[in-house]
């Protein structure tokens, strides 16, 4: 896996997360502005997965196992969105919290997809 991509996509998941805890102190919903934020991210992770399955296709091995890899793969890729939906349910601050948790995973996710990879 790149690693450069993988820091870049947890970093941009720890700042959706602050900004989002930050809209959820001040005690505001998720807002166009965060929608952005989150395609942004998910756009990150959609190019991470893309590039998970050339490296797979091309012969390169995961250290941990190719299903587990895979599975961490889609699970990142669709972390962001769930929450964001969820949050368009809840359109008190407590959409914002949703998102910023979702942040937070997704860089856990991005740290465990490292460490799955053999970095």
């Amino acid at each position: 896996m790149l690693a450069a991509l993988t820091l870049v996509t947890g970093v941009s998941a720890l700042l959706l997360a602050a900004w989002c805890g930050w809209a959820a102190y001040r005690d505001q919903p998720t807002k166009d502005w965060h929608f952005i934020g989150m395609a942004v991210v998910t756009l990150l992770t959609l190019i991470q997965l893309v590039v998970g399955i050339v490296l797979l296709a091309r012969g390169e091995k995961p250290e941990q196992g190719t299903t587990i890899f895979v599975a961490y793969l889609l699970g990142a890729f669709a972390c962001v969105p769930a929450a964001g939906f969820m949050s368009l349910a809840e359109r008190t601050r407590w959409g914002s919290v949703t998102v910023a948790a979702g942040g937070v995973v997704l860089a856990v996710l991005e740290v465990r997809l490292y460490d799955i990879w053999g970095g």
